[in-house]
């Protein structure tokens, strides 16, 4: 049984229960130790395109540098899965965080002892990119034992907005520090910043625990078998793949071409520059009492659906807005729209995926999406080159608006999302490979 508390009433989806999550210590807990925690690595994220441009005054240098270290997140996918659903998360979340404290260290040292080299800080960032990529499935999924099921989406919703604070002004601190203090202090910053989190695991103690009894099968053979599964019997956890690679590979690139439009299009300064970073988070920022609150009491399908729709309008609309301002604007909205779609498609896999199958789930969520933002912005940046950035942008806002309708109408995926899974009701069977869903009492077997 779940030691988690309840609250002494039912939940009602509104204003009031924007922040009905927070009840839960642990939940907080963990909630202020990632916010610290993430802040620190957006330090660190300003610090090391900065350090490399600076070592070789080569953009493509900086490009390698952000490409080594998506690549190893993806490739140590499926073990970060395989641990998430064979070990304690906790325990996996003290090793990992451990590790990471520890290359962040390294990276410090390296550049505090005067023989840095882009070579070694290129090195570094990717074996930080491997912990994270086994980090990130234990992560996702542990925030499922922290709260009960009926305020799972507030939960997720309020981990995805600290993310967001993290990333509105963790770079203008990161900005501050390197002007005022340096590199080596950015660095250091982030390393202690990963104490605020090992502080925050270590003093939780009401989690679920993970199952105990699951087959020690291969890593590779486990995660096919969970792809297997969840494509024939969650069609909503299909949908949630779809809607999140769409996201990373056609509505997230334009953030590459910021510096571009900034310049050629906008012709503002550094400070306005880094406002159109900022923006994102601010709108994330703003639509999190919506999504936390009302929200819950609104179809996941529709909240989807609205989401992804406003998102697409608003990458068009950035990209074809005369002035900068009206691009604020567009991107405030963007980032609000954002933060509804990644906590509904996060929320519905929670929801509908077993237990023994979670972080081999989120995993594969993961890897779409760290897949897709590479591909993504190397083919936008491609095209840019081709047609010009405002064109870029607008085709590939536009091609999101069709997946969209396609996920809508085209295929009525998008309705699964309100599948309710295995410990709500029986999840679907998709006949072949996209065909008309059919019942199915795999929930008898629970």
């Amino acid at each position: 049984m779940s030691s988690i508390a309840r609250p002494s009433a039912p939940v009602r989806p509104g204003l009031r229960a924007a922040l009905v999550a927070f009840r839960f210590r642990d939940f907080r807990l963990f909630w202020i130790g990632a916010l610290v925690s993430n802040t620190g690595s957006w330090v660190q994220n300003v610090t090391v395109p900065f350090v490399v441009y600076e070592l070789t005054g080569s953009a493509a240098w900086v490009g390698v540098t952000g490409f080594l270290q998506f690549l190893p997140m993806v490739l140590v996918g499926p073990l970060g899965g395989a641990l998430a659903d064979r070990h304690p998360r906790r325990r996996v979340l003290l090793v990992t965080q451990s590790a990471a404290l520890l290359v962040a260290l390294a990276l410090w040292a390296l550049w505090a002892s005067g023989r840095a080299s882009v070579v070694g800080i290129v090195a570094l960032v990717s074996l930080g990119g491997a912990v994270a990529g086994v980090n990130i499935p234990s992560w996702q999924a542990f925030v499922s034992e922290l709260v009960p099921r009926e305020v799972l989406l507030n939960a997720v919703t309020l981990n995805s907005t600290q993310f967001n604070a993290a990333r509105a002004f963790g770079p203008a601190l990161g900005g501050l520090v390197l002007a005022r203090f340096g590199v080596s202090w950015a660095f250091l910053i982030n390393a202690a910043s990963f104490l605020a989190v090992l502080a925050a695991l270590l003093a939780i103690r009401g989690a679920r625990r993970a199952p105990e009894h699951v087959e020690r099968e291969g890593v590779l053979r486990a995660f096919a078998e969970a792809l297997r599964t969840t494509r024939r019997s969650y069609p909503g956890i299909v949908a949630a793949f779809i809607a999140v690679a769409a996201l990373g590979g056609l509505g997230s690139p334009m953030i590459q071409l910021f510096p571009v439009f900034a310049a050629e299009e906008f012709e503002v300064g550094r400070v306005a520059y880094g406002f159109l970073g900022a923006a994102l988070g601010i709108g994330s920022i703003l639509a999190a009492p919506f999504v936390a609150g009302p929200g819950m009491g609104i179809a996941r399908r529709r909240l989807a659906g609205v989401a992804m729709l406003a998102y697409g309008a608003a990458v068009v609309g950035f990209a074809l807005v005369p002035g900068y301002p009206a691009a604020i604007g567009s991107l405030v909205v963007a980032g609000a729209a954002y933060l509804a779609l990644a906590s509904t498609l996060n929320t519905s896999i929670q929801l509908q995926v077993e237990e023994s199958m979670r972080g081999r789930v989120l995993a594969t969520y993961v890897m779409f999406l760290t897949l897709a933002l590479p591909i993504g912005a190397l083919v936008q940046g491609v095209v840019a080159e081709a047609i010009g950035p405002r064109l870029a942008v607008a085709l590939s806002g536009a091609a999101f608006l069709g997946v969209t309708v396609w996920l809508g109408w085209g295929s009525g995926l998008l309705a699964h999302l309100d599948d309710t899974g295995p410990e709500g009701g029986a999840p679907v069977l998709l006949d072949g490979a996209g065909g008309s869903p059919q019942s199915s009492d795999r929930s008898a077997a629970q």
